[in-house]
């Protein structure tokens, strides 16, 4: 009996994969669960396992080419005996049915907004649909008076092209009140073409789309400075060393889990409040950011904490984060913007969160010293918190950044 390999439901949010590397050939028998495939999603590198054992008597799938969940990947030639899930037959046949159906996008949730992530099929096999994947968040306006407004033939050349109206910022509208015309878009299109592109990998989408996602609220953010020697001594003197993430991520963590509803969430007229202090913190990758996730981090002293932190660092910096560590996603981010020298910035909040507490480079500043009446100096950081305007106002924010700037005064106690 043949029963495909199938592309799996790689995450809530994940539509597609690209596939990286085949690790099997024709003819290979395997075992259940054995790695196949790995693919890349927006944000991870993941492995395509075996649903039976068998020999593998054909491979469908493609290097550097994206299928959508759900896509026949290859076959595979199992035992009569053995007892076949209903699942895999049932969408073996379906996927069979018009060789021009594009592959079930379905729908995202996210808690700021719904979308649909629309798949463009470049191929004619109707069990191997491989896909260009595009995705479309929540439009940013590109002007007051400009791209607020989009005529249905606009936005049906829009969606012949996977645009959206983020993507009409560079367009100056000569239409009434400012609006973009067809000709103006259709100009600005052809001008594109006479420039040097590039394709912006998923990661890179998928960061865009997050932000575009974000921009939608009301976001301000606010800075204060924070003397670091007593964590600088304490870290010198620890062992294991903690980073100066981990320090802020931990003294974010007691702070909000005095006042939860300071990281809570504006539903409608509801202010929901997490049900645990899990905290991300920002991972530089290629082309992009991940934010691995540490799961109640209020009720885990500092040194327990360095462990769990570098294993999420390296795993992300290899695109291999754990489901666990990344979703559900956590109530605040850090972000220590200073290991790039950047003194201060307004980082944005996640769409999932209303915090981003950002952690600028440390410099050596002079400190009137009362006790014995001279200048000294000191190293000192801005802290910096953008957060969404709903939820708190200025005085709250600095409140919040005050209580951690505290905390990081006594490292010895987180």
């Amino acid at each position: 009996m043949r029963i495909p390999i199938l592309m799996p439901q790689l995450g809530e949010s994940i539509a597609e994969a690209t596939v990286k590397d085949i690790k099997i050939e024709v003819g290979q028998t395997v075992e259940t669960d054995e790695d196949v495939l790995e693919v890349e999603t927006e944000k991870a590198i993941m492995e395509v396992a075996t649903p039976h054992p068998g020999k593998i008597v054909e491979i469908l799938a493609k290097v550097d080419v994206s299928y959508p969940v759900g896509s026949t990947l290859g076959y595979l030639e199992v035992d009569d005996t053995i007892p076949i899930n209903q699942p895999h037959q049932i969408q073996s046949s379906q996927r069979s049915a018009d060789p021009n159906e594009t592959a079930p996008a379905g729908k995202i949730d996210d808690n700021s907004a719904s979308e649909t992530r629309t798949l463009q099929t470049t191929s004619d096999n109707p069990n191997n649909p491989e896909v260009t994947p595009t995705i479309r968040g929540l439009p940013v306006p590109a002007r007051a008076s400009g791209a607020t407004y989009i005529s249905p033939r606009l936005r049906a050349r829009m969606q012949e092209l996977d645009l959206n109206a983020a993507d009409l910022a560079g367009i100056a509208g000569t239409g009434a009140g400012g609006r973009v015309t067809v000709e103006d878009f259709e100009s600005f299109m052809f001008d594109l073409e006479t420039k040097k592109t590039s394709a912006a990998s998923p990661m890179r989408i998928a960061v865009a789309d997050s932000m575009r996602r974000s921009w939608t609220r009301p976001l301000a953010t606010v800075g204060s400075p924070v003397c670091l020697e007593n964590l600088l001594l304490h870290r010198k003197e620890s062992s294991p060393k903690p980073g100066p993430t981990l320090y802020v991520i931990r003294a974010l963590a007691i702070a909000l889990s005095e006042r939860t509803a300071t990281a809570g969430r504006l539903v409608g007229n509801q202010i929901i409040h997490p049900s645990s202090i899990d905290i991300g913190f920002a991972v530089e990758v290629d082309d992009g950011v991940l934010v691995p996730v540490i799961r109640n981090v209020d009720q885990i002293p500092l040194k327990d904490l360095v462990e769990q932190y570098t294993a999420l660092v390296e795993a992300a910096k290899k695109r291999r984060l754990p489901k666990e560590a990344s979703t559900p996603p956590g109530i605040a981010t850090v972000t220590n913007f200073g290991s790039f020298g950047i003194v201060w910035a307004t980082p944005i909040p996640l769409p999932e969160q209303n915090l981003v507490l950002g952690l600028g480079y440390g410099q050596q500043k002079p400190h009137w010293n009362t006790e014995s009446s001279s200048w000294a100096p000191v190293i000192e950081a801005d802290l910096t918190l953008s957060f969404d305007h709903r939820i708190l106002d200025g005085g709250g924010a600095g409140r919040l950044l005050t209580q951690i700037a505290k905390l990081l005064q006594k490292p010895e106690d987180l």
